[in-house]
C-alpha cells in the first residue's frame, strides 16, 4: 500500500508532462506566436469591462503584431485570437474553470491560471508546475498589462475575444481583418 501512492503520483505526473509536451505543437490556420523582437508594429488594446478598444484591426498577411493589453476594467479579462468556433470551444473550458472555483470575476480562485502559463496576470499567486500553453491567449488581471505577439497568415473570420463566461456574449469581441 505504501508503494501504491508514490507510483500513482508518478503516473499522474508523467501523464501531465506528456500532455503538456503534446500540447506544445499548436498550429493555427491564422498564424503563429512570435517573439516581441520580431514585431513590425505594436498595437495597444484597452480592455474595459465588456469592451475592447479598438474594436477592429487590419493586418497584412505575414505581419507580426505585438499587442500590449491594458486592462482598465474592474474584472479579469482575456485576449484570445481565433475564429468564432474556437472561441465557443474555449468558452466551455472557461466555464468549467469557473464552475470548479479556479476562476472568479477578478482572478483565479484555488489555482493560479497565470502559473499555468496562460499569460501574465500580474503575479496573482503561483501554484507552479502546471502549464496551459495556449499561445494565442493571455489573461489580464484588473489594472494589469500583458503582451501577446503574433505573426498573421491569411485568414477569414478572425476575432479577438474575451472568453471569460458571459463576456463574449456581452460584446467583448473584435474583428481582425487579414489581407
Amino acid at each position: 500500500m505504501a508503494l501504491r501512492t508514490p507510483l500513482l503520483l508518478a503516473g499522474c505526473l508523467l501523464a501531465l508532462s506528456v500532455g503538456a509536451m503534446a500540447g506544445t505543437a499548436h498550429t493555427y490556420a491564422f498564424g503563429q506566436p512570435a517573439s516581441a523582437d520580431k514585431a513590425t508594429r505594436t498595437v495597444e488594446v484597452v480592455l474595459q469591462d465588456m469592451s475592447f478598444s479598438p474594436k477592429s484591426l487590419d493586418v497584412k498577411a505575414g505581419e507580426t503584431v505585438r499587442f500590449v493589453l491594458v486592462n482598465k476594467g474592474q474584472l479579469l479579462h482575456e485576449f484570445n485570437l481565433g475564429d468564432a468556433a474556437m472561441h465557443a470551444e474555449h468558452q466551455k473550458q472557461m466555464m468549467q474553470m469557473q464552475a470548479s472555483g479556479m476562476l472568479n470575476a477578478t482572478g483565479m480562485g484555488k489555482m493560479d491560471h497565470g502559473a499555468m502559463e496562460h499569460g501574465d496576470m500580474g503575479n496573482m499567486g503561483n501554484m507552479g508546475g502546471m502549464k496551459h500553453d495556449d499561445p494565442n491567449s493571455v489573461l489580464v488581471g484588473p489594472g494589469k498589462t500583458a503582451e501577446l505577439t503574433w505573426t498573421f497568415s491569411k485568414a477569414t473570420g478572425l476575432e479577438f475575444a474575451c472568453n471569460i463566461p458571459g463576456h463574449y456574449q456581452a460584446g467583448m469581441v473584435g474583428k481582425i481583418n487579414v489581407d
